[in-house]
């Protein structure tokens, strides 16, 4: 950590370089978590507000509209703001990983509320959207299946963004103050059984065809399997770690849940079971500990 105005610098212009690359936006919403985790949610704000203002004249010279470029740095970095204080002031990342996803879930709420057909608005922005070269019925099927999940694809996207943010500014500050933190913080994560249940439930529902209901549900869901899988990706990280070829297969398990989303599911499956079969109960060393 340099001082203030590099860390301006570095949000402003990463933010506005996430408009056409959008996971820089993971480091541009790291900048301002690094800051309020280690000097507090004063100075992150302060942080956060002159690299607003930055944004915005950026915004104004480069794209000609300062109120996007404002409105999009405000919805970037307020949420991680606010987990990063959570954190600071709670100490517990699963804590923070629950308040993101209770955002998220907020959101999902918030939009069906003030949405009066959201699959109908969804339906008709992917239609326009749908490449015009495409074949018509895979077409057709494929909206109308995504219609129905877009706004808790975009929920869960945002809590990711959100918490891969939160993650990479906390292994950040553990790099610089506290080798090997981050590391014991997040192989520990784990949630409350009502959590687990919660989430069960909201998938039941949302299987059971009861009209708006579900379909509430359906979305709800996405956002709350976000838990279960960073649950499941430490759960296999600390098994993995314990066997040998560590070194090989814990960055097989990342890459392959990059690259194969499908595998998304079982580790959300390990976390939703990690509370009833306790499969963290045996103290793994990594292989190779003395």
């Amino acid at each position: 950590m340099q001082g203030r105005i590099p860390a301006m610098i570095a949000a402003s212009c990463l933010a506005l370089l996430s408009l056409k690359y959008p996971p820089v936006s993971v480091v541009s919403s790291a900048s301002v978590a690094l800051v309020t985790l280690r000097r507090g949610g004063s100075e992150g704000l302060y942080i956060l507000g002159c690299a607003a203002l930055a944004a915005s004249l950026m915004g104004f010279f480069i794209l000609g509209n300062f109120q996007f470029a404002l409105a999009y740095v405000m919805i970037l970095w307020l949420p991680i703001w606010l987990i990063s204080i959570v954190l600071r002031e709670g100490r517990y990342l699963s804590l923070a990983v629950e308040i993101a996803v209770f955002l998220g879930v907020l959101g999902v709420i918030v939009a069906h509320s003030f949405m009066a057909d959201p699959t109908a608005t969804w339906k008709q922005i992917l239609i326009q959207m749908a490449p015009a070269s495409a074949p018509l019925g895979n077409t057709q099927r494929t909206i109308e299946m995504l219609s129905q999940f877009m706004t808790g694809v975009i929920a869960t996207g945002s809590v990711v963004g959100l918490l891969l943010g939160l993650f990479l500014a906390r292994w950040w500050q553990a790099t610089l103050y506290n080798p090997g933190g981050f590391r014991q913080e997040f192989l520990s994560l784990n949630t409350h059984p009502r959590y687990t249940v919660l989430t069960v439930l909201v998938i039941v529902v949302a299987l059971l065809h009861l009209g708006t209901i579900s379909d509430v549900a359906k979305n709800i869901g996405l956002v709350l399997i976000v838990h279960h899988i960073f649950i499941g990706a430490a759960i296999l990280h600390t098994i993995f770690a314990a066997k040998k070829l560590a070194r090989y297969s814990v960055p097989i398990l990342y890459v392959s849940m990059i690259l194969i989303p499908h595998i998304l599911l079982l580790v959300a499956l390990v976390g939703l079971t990690d509370r009833l079969l306790n499969l963290r109960k045996n103290k793994f060393e990594p292989s190779g500990a003395k």
